[in-house]
């Protein structure tokens, strides 16, 4: 994590480290490729080991902030791999999909997991993925946001392919991590895409991902 405010235009940067986690098909790398260059691929070829990408935001006119995301494997032959990415992260986002039961017990392991080997003042969201499959839904609402406010989680349904609430997750998280302590650095903010308005993401260079 690291911060600086350019001296001449007054705009302060920070820069946060940021981790997928779930399992394999929740659409972990759909979701990323829609923050990232607000696309989506019907046919993605699963993650192997994990994918790195980086996307920049200006939360306002003053705030600029770069995520280095890091989306990881959900493949159980990958799980040892993950703490190498979780470490030392900023904030983590653990996806699961609402049409399968069984990947929310996966991420509330992943919660666990985070809450106890992470850093400890790690900013973790939860994630119902495939809000377009709301009619093959076996994840209620409730109960996930239920599990999030007890275990102080951010919560949101999003949809990867639709792009429904995906920015709202990110804006959400970042609006969390600590700018004042973000520690000094001597370059200049860099122009970041302004979520205040509607506007198409930059792009950024990915690697294949997980189905969503």
């Amino acid at each position: 994590m690291a911060g600086a405010r350019d001296s001449s235009s007054g705009t302060r940067f920070a820069q946060f480290k940021l981790v997928l986690l779930g399992e394999s098909a929740v659409g972990k790398s759909s979701l990323v490729l829609r923050f990232v260059k607000d696309q989506f691929d019907d046919y993605r070829e699963s993650t192997i080991g994990a994918a790195f990408l980086t996307q920049t935001i200006a939360l306002d006119e003053s705030t600029t902030i770069k995520f280095e995301i890091w989306d990881t494997a959900g493949q159980e032959r990958y799980k040892s791999l993950a703490p190498m990415y979780y470490r030392n992260a900023n904030c983590a986002v653990v996806v699961y999909d609402i049409t399968q039961a069984s990947s929310l017990d996966k991420a509330k392991s992943w919660v666990k997991e985070l809450q106890r080997q992470a850093n400890e003042n790690i900013i973790i969201a939860l994630a119902g993925n495939k809000l377009d499959l709301n009619a093959k839904r076996q994840v209620e609402t409730s109960v996930a946001d239920a599990y999030a406010r007890e275990s102080g989680l951010l919560f949101f349904e999003t949809s990867a392919k639709t792009g429904e609430s995906v920015t709202e997750l990110f804006t959400a998280i970042a609006k969390r991590l600590p700018l004042e302590t973000a520690s000094t650095r001597t370059r200049a903010a860099p122009k970041g895409v302004d979520l205040s308005r509607p506007s198409r993401r930059a792009p950024a260079q990915s690697n294949n991902g997980c189905t969503c």
